[in-house]
């Protein structure tokens, strides 16, 4: 009887890294490989071509799966509710499609029976996290492996000859120097010239989006319909999510709009230079901030603001499964219930500018804001609502000027300013004095 062996499932992209490790995991390991393949929005030549490869490569089977209406209604619309942009710049491309490729990860593992799921991320980027943390959050039983953490092949040379050794088909045209990861909500682009972060980033590296310089030379105007949080209308026709987010990539793209050239603090600790284009997505983010701000209630507003960053970070940390995560998901489905209205953008050479918005649940009275005759508010409620609002404040300099204690707008040491030494040198010891005024030096 044939040895019976055990079996990994491994996320295959069909580039050389993964392809080494359908190969790597079975002579080293001794493991029979199923490849994933998951489809979400990235530019590829065709997705049965790869399937083709992993096969070719000596993976026992390998499944591929469309993911893109799950991707776009269950993860981006979770990320559109919270304005997910990790440090207030990066709306999270990758960090948001590897947990859905790690849940079908797991969901083939139980089919297939095996014990081990595997990737391809190295020892330094953020997607390894990703994926082992969403991976044990689903079935903390499966033992997972990382074969580009573990072997000796350094460069890519390296890893050319070692697939050639191996019967690896592996690509004769010239490589880009670039590490690019893309799916539906945009790419993220990195390595070569761009680890030089005074250099300025080639025209090369950009697909979604035209030069600026060289976008149309008329604006074009573009309303987009929300319920729920949700666009679901662009310019009168309806449309999915999924349409929406095509056809806003094609808009947003074709006027240089969606360009991210920034220093990101990874997970591992790393300062990076990274440069997205994501044209759609941030526009969506853009439209959907402004619905906001006219029908979500101040407070409210504002403490999303602080929810929004604890949402992304925990996301970009691999924290998509998490218990915090969850929570914060409710929050934010509760911020949505009435957010529904239309947003009007104008893209024009590169950027993308709201320049109108209107909802029939929004909170922006015209008779309480305009200053023309038609003005409904209540001047006079103004003086006693400044007076409670300062009397806490007030109560406190009145307390610090007659006790002569060190303050912004007097000097108490040299008796300058308009107040004179009050009692706050008669009860401060020579020895306190001289600890408060080292203090004092060290914060000032």
């Amino acid at each position: 009887m044939a040895e019976q062996k055990e079996k990994v499932v491994l996320a295959y992209s069909g580039g050389l890294d993964t392809s080494c490790c359908i190969k790597w995991l079975q002579v080293e390991n001794n493991l029979d490989v199923i490849a994933v393949v998951g489809d979400v929005g990235q530019e590829h030549e065709g997705l049965e071509k790869v399937k083709q490869k992993a096969l070719k490569s000596g993976a026992l089977e390998c499944l591929v799966v469309d993911m893109r209406d799950t991707f776009a209604n269950e993860y981006l619309a979770k990320a559109l509710a919270a304005n997910a942009m990790y440090e207030n710049k990066y709306p999270l491309v990758s960090a948001l499609s590897r947990p859905l490729i790690s849940k079908h990860l797991v969901d083939a593992a139980h089919k297939f029976g095996a014990k081990y799921v595997a990737h391809g991320c190295t020892g330094k980027g953020n997607d390894q996290v990703r994926f082992e943390a969403s991976i044990t959050m689903l079935d903390p039983n499966i033992e997972i492996l990382a074969p580009v953490r573990e072997w000796d092949l350094h460069t890519r040379p390296e890893e050319i000859d070692w697939a050639l050794e191996h019967g690896i088909e592996v690509p004769v045209t010239k490589a880009s120097p670039y590490s690019i990861d893309d799916n539906l909500w945009g790419r993220a682009i990195e390595c070569g010239t761009l680890e030089d972060p005074w250099a300025e980033p080639p025209a090369d590296i950009y697909t979604m989006t035209a030069d600026p310089v060289e976008a149309p030379d008329q604006p074009e105007y573009v309303e987009l319909t929300f319920a729920r949080g949700l666009p679901y209308m662009i310019n009168g026709n309806q449309k999915s999510f999924l349409g929406v987010v095509y056809a806003l990539n094609e808009i947003a793209g074709k006027h240089g709009y969606g360009r991210i050239d920034m220093i990101e603090n990874r997970l591992v600790g790393v300062k990076s230079r990274e440069c997205y284009e994501v044209p759609g997505g941030l526009a969506l983010i853009q439209a959907h901030k402004a619905l906001e701000d006219l029908v979500l209630e101040r407070e409210v507003l504002h403490y999303k603001l602080g929810m929004e960053q604890a949402w992304a970070t925990a996301v970009y940390n691999g924290q998509w499964f998490s218990p915090l995560k969850e929570a914060i998901d409710s929050f934010m489905v509760s911020t949505q219930r009435c957010l529904s209205g239309t947003v009007k953008l104008k893209f024009y050479k590169g950027s993308c500018t709201v320049v109108g918005r209107k909802s029939a649940y929004s909170l922006y009275d015209y008779a309480l804001a305009t200053y023309d005759k038609d003005d409904a508010f209540d001047h006079t409620a103004a003086k006693g609502f400044i007076q409670l609002q300062t009397l806490s404040t007030k109560t406190w300099a009145a307390n610090r000027r007659q006790e002569g204690a060190p303050a912004e707008l007097f000097d108490a040491e040299k008796q300058a300013g308009p107040l004179t030494k009050g009692k706050y040198e008669g009860v401060t010891s020579i020895g306190a004095k001289a600890v408060i005024e080292e203090a004092e030096a060290v914060l000032a």
